[in-house]
């Protein structure tokens, strides 16, 4: 790190600990070669993960579009918040797990049908129905057939 003083390249860490916020580290620094000292921030680097929609278009990646098509699915259901904020949790965990710039909103819906299916299988094809968009009713018993079938 160079010195802002002197722009010697010579520079040491003196005290390390976390900063206010607990999402970077403040560190304080001397110079060997003036003898100032000075403080320096490092936070982790987060990449951005964008969202292929269906029609090719892209959009930044929004947890609360996963937690309101969740929370429809399982209204009125016997489901706890802390169970839909830990299905979600999981949810992200895989899919920023994949380290990938990009995904499928369809491979983000498989994941939470995935997950919504262990937790309750009514909130699964609730969620199934508008993901999928059946078009009759043949369609959704196909679905339930499958559950069924188990």
């Amino acid at each position: 790190m160079k010195c802002p003083f002197c722009n010697s390249e010579d520079t040491r860490v003196i005290d390390s600990r976390p900063a206010d916020d607990n999402s970077s580290i403040r560190r304080r620094r001397l110079c060997d070669e003036c003898g100032k000292r000075f403080t320096t921030y490092e936070k982790v680097e987060s990449i951005p993960l964008i969202v292929i929609k269906k029609d090719n278009s892209r959009e930044q990646y929004d947890r609360s579009k996963i937690e309101a098509g969740v929370l429809g699915a399982c209204h009125k259901r016997p489901i706890s918040i802390n169970q839909i904020n830990e299905l979600i949790d999981d949810v992200e965990t895989e899919i920023f797990g994949k380290e990938e710039k990009e995904i499928p909103s369809s491979e983000i819906g498989e994941i939470v049908m995935n997950k919504l299916q262990d937790l309750d299988e009514v909130a699964y094809v609730r969620f199934a129905s508008v993901y999928r968009e059946f078009k009759d009713v043949n369609t959704f018993m196909n679905e339930l057939k499958k559950i069924l079938d188990k």
